[in-house]
């Protein structure tokens, strides 16, 4: 029983570090609350279908609901796109109803979890003390954040979504080891172009995108570099290849694009070869 458990944490902490170091062309999908699990499992096939039509150098994510994630693992499996959630509990387990674990997630085969979401902040209350925990749980699950930062409109029009982005960062990817900080992902969404058909420019995403780098780079270092940095605002396939071609911006966490197999798979072929 021991050698047995020893065998499967030694395979889970491989599997943990080799999915893990991937090349900075990523691009999640969050489906938010959309789709049943039968529609759920229909749109992942269409990815899967497609999937050959795009670079192997695109790492592809889909994040459906919890409802949908052990059906989804099943349509994804004999590909290469890996499955993550919306959201995780901070609690371990315990008498939380309502509250999804990140050992459960993980044990239906996520390898990421998106935590820090503008909707969770905005409709659920989440702050930086939650986010914590909630982030030290995804690495005990050996789960990789997609940790989301991003400003307001009034906090855009004050000129003060560096300052708010800087916190952000500062409060949570600030207490990270450096071995934590390699298996992270960050997202930002400039959170006035989420579902209002706004975009930024390209300028301004690499503009702010520049910015968290510098901003990562004075805590860890030369390992800020490494870091994928995705913008998440509004992205789709007639801007995704403007958008992708700045320096510091690292791929596209996409949402309602995500909800159609051929856009999703379609914003993937904007990255540059």
């Amino acid at each position: 029983m021991f050698l047995w458990a020893l065998i499967v944490a030694i395979n889970f902490d491989i599997i943990y570090k080799t999915t893990q170091n991937m090349s900075k062309k990523i691009e999640p999908g969050t489906w938010k609350m959309t789709t049943l699990p039968a529609e759920g499992v229909e749109l992942a096939k269409g990815v899967v279908a497609g999937r050959q039509e795009v670079c192997s150098c695109v790492n592809f994510i889909v994040c459906p609901p919890f409802t949908h994630l052990a059906l989804v693992a099943e349509a994804l499996k004999g590909s290469d796109i890996a499955l993550g959630a919306q959201n995780c509990a901070a609690e371990a387990k315990g008498a939380y109803t309502g509250e999804v674990a990140a050992s459960m997630i993980a044990a239906l085969g996520c390898k990421y979890v998106i935590l820090g979401h503008s909707e969770r902040r905005q409709y659920y209350g989440e702050t930086s003390e939650t986010l914590n925990r909630k982030m030290e749980q995804a690495y005990a699950n050996h789960l990789t954040p997609i940790y989301c930062v991003g400003e307001n409109l009034a906090e855009r029009e004050a000129g003060k979504h560096f300052d708010v982005v800087k916190a952000q960062i500062e409060e949570v990817v600030y207490n990270l080891t450096e071995e934590q900080f390699k298996h992270l992902v960050i997202a930002y969404e400039p959170v006035w172009a989420i579902g209002t058909g706004k975009t930024a420019t390209a300028d301004q995403a690499q503009e702010i995108h520049a910015y968290i780098r510098q901003v990562l780079a004075a805590k860890f270092g030369a390992a800020a570099a490494e870091c994928p940095i995705l913008y998440g605002g509004s992205c789709k396939p007639s801007n995704a290849a403007e958008i992708f071609a700045k320096e510091d911006v690292d791929g596209g966490l996409i949402g309602g694009a995500a909800l159609k197999a051929e856009d999703f798979l379609a914003i993937g072929k904007g990255f540059a070869k």
